[in-house]
């Protein structure tokens, strides 16, 4: 029997403002290269019932021995989204697969967790996956105020989070180097501090996930994409918004003095197939309030968010969106199959709708 969460109240989205859109020109200079496809595993499904941590695992194994998937991802929350804690769930997968990374999509308790703890926590799985880690980190921020209720138990503010974000990222690059260091940051200080084992990566490849949906905050929050990560993670979340958001980070990223055309992109996405476009979106819909916990969700967020549809549509959305980061990096695709029917998914996508993305030869032997 699935058992109802405690009540809450529901969070709503609210509509972005426009950003610019100027896309179409890069698509010209910088063809697009989709080098990498994950899925994201639903482990929030198992604390409501909806399938159990062993399902989980071994939609894993079944990922890691399908030629043409890459990557498994987690999410991650304390108490804002409760569900399993991703850095265990993480060690679980790490003595599952052999071939396929391990991500965190994306790690929004970051900027709460003591940095060399998790320092020492990440190069530990790095070590025991083999080299197999790709961080994701965000600022974890929550509307109506759950993420405010989370960091009050850590005595963190929302408006700490961001900075915090930075200062934790520095400290942990450097703890990975394996040497002896002072640390005297705004937020934390080590004396003498040390780790060990370091990762097997030398750097750990890390992510900054950032999709902000009003303008005024954007040129922010994808500045410190470009002068701070190894890569950006979004998600089309609205119509237009990411095609909006990319010009910004490219412009960034030349200020920062990097090359937008080597910068890698990671899309968080839905993907819901069926015969029936307009069933498979209102199953998504469904998917996304419950795992979620947001009630209203606008059908404009679910159809921009989700690859809907027969085989065909949905390797066209997938294919879409790829080209969304012309003039940026190699792309990363993490899929969340937005049904509970996690496996009868999983073998649509494996068989029906994979082979009809376009991928270079030399990344699909």
């Amino acid at each position: 029997m699935r058992r109802t969460p405690a009540a809450r109240p529901p969070r709503r989205r609210r509509a972005p403002a426009d950003f610019p859109c100027e896309v179409s020109a890069w698509r010209l200079v910088y063809p697009t290269m989709l080098d990498n496809v994950g899925v994201l595993l639903p482990q929030r499904g198992a604390l409501l019932d909806r399938l159990s941590t062993d399902d989980l695992l071994m939609l894993a194994e079944t990922i890691d021995t399908t030629n043409g998937l890459d990557s498994i991802w987690v999410g991650d929350s304390l108490t804002a989204q409760p569900r399993a804690d991703s850095l265990t769930l993480l060690g679980a997968l790490a003595g599952r697969t052999r071939r396929v990374r391990l991500g965190v999509a994306c790690m929004a308790s970051f900027p709460v967790r003591d940095p060399a703890v998790f320092a020492y926590q990440w190069a530990s799985l790095d070590r025991l996956s083999g080299g197999r880690m790709t961080l994701a980190v965000c600022t974890g921020l929550v509307g109506d105020g759950a993420s405010a209720r989370e960091g009050a138990h850590w005595g963190i503010p929302d408006r700490e989070r961001a900075v915090r974000m930075g200062e934790n990222l520095e400290l942990c690059r450097r703890l990975w180097t394996g040497d002896e260091l002072d640390f005297a940051g705004q937020f934390v200080r080590y004396n003498g501090i040390r780790i060990q084992p370091t990762p097997v990566q030398a750097p750990c490849p890390v992510f900054i996930a950032a999709n902000p949906w009003q303008p005024k905050f954007a040129e922010r929050a994808l500045r410190r994409v470009a002068e701070l990560a190894d890569g950006w993670m979004t998600a089309s979340s609205w119509p237009g918004l990411v095609a909006g958001l990319a010009p910004l980070l490219r412009a960034a990223l030349i200020d920062a003095g990097r090359a937008p055309e080597t910068f890698p992109v990671a899309f968080l996405h839905n993907v819901a197939i069926g015969p029936d476009r307009a069933e498979c979106l209102d199953g998504a819909a469904r998917f996304i309030a419950e795992h979620e916990e947001y009630q209203g969700t606008p059908a404009e967020m679910v159809e921009a968010w989700t690859a809907a549809g027969p085989p065909e549509r949905c390797a066209a959305d997938l294919q879409a969106l790829v080209d969304t980061a012309a003039g940026l990096g190699p792309v990363t695709l993490v899929l969340r199959l937005t049904s509970w029917d996690q496996r009868t998914q999983l073998t649509r996508l494996i068989e029906d709708v994979l082979p009809l993305i376009r991928i270079p030869a030399e990344i699909r032997p």
